[in-house]
């Protein structure tokens, strides 16, 4: 029978290495899900070994754009702890720090396990592609610039959450910036920049026309 679990409050030092792709975060966090009734943020980091900025990113991107972006109130606890984050990247601190409220933000385990399933064979593919390369915009300079863009889109979805799944599109760019730092794969993050490109031309196109 699954556990009730209590919430940690405090990250401890990291004691794991952080993943490596898509697929071993997916992994990482289905094993913590098959153990408990609910699952809370704390504990997914925990399991993900995350004093790094890169898995923290990647996992908001994945929640945004699975089926959980539906949870009300989920995007917005989700834009304010990548604002948290990216805020700390672009300040140089060498670890983070998240509130508690965040911290004891918990996901029903049957809700995160379908959404992990959905999630399966997008990651295959993803990884297929997903290699160091570029590495210099996806680390030092680079990453600064990621964790700048990822104050805007945090700030603007809030706003988004009022249409249903539409946290979903900012989520992929997200998703591809957390990918791009775990892997230092530069090219990950030309594909996130140049989506937001087409997808805000498209949204002032259709304001224009509307």
């Amino acid at each position: 029978m699954p556990q009730q679990e209590k919430p940690s409050t405090k990250l401890e030092p990291q004691t794991v290495m952080p993943p490596r792709n898509l697929g071993d975060l997916l992994q990482r966090i289905a094993q913590v899900a098959a153990e408990r009734d609910r699952v809370y943020f704390s504990t997914i980091m925990e399991a993900l070994g995350t004093r790094a900025f890169g898995p923290v990113v990647l996992l908001i991107g994945v929640i945004l754009v699975s089926p959980l972006s539906g949870i009300p109130g989920l995007p917005t606890t989700m834009a304010l702890g990548l604002l948290l984050v990216s805020l700390q990247l672009v300040v140089g601190r060498d670890s983070f720090w998240l509130p508690r409220w965040l911290m004891n933000r918990y996901v029903p385990a049957a809700k995160l396990q379908k959404a992990l399933r959905w999630l399966e064979r997008p990651a295959r593919f993803v990884d297929w592609w997903l290699r160091p390369r570029f590495c210099i915009l996806a680390s030092d300079g680079g990453a600064v610039g990621i964790a700048a863009v990822c104050i805007l889109l945090a700030l603007v979805m809030p706003v988004l959450e009022l249409v249903p799944f539409s946290t979903t599109a900012v989520g992929v760019a997200v998703a591809a910036f957390g990918l791009a730092l775990v892997a230092l794969d530069g090219l990950f993050v030309v594909m996130g920049v140049s989506y937001l490109l087409i997808v805000a031309t498209l949204a002032m196109t259709g304001f224009a026309a509307g």
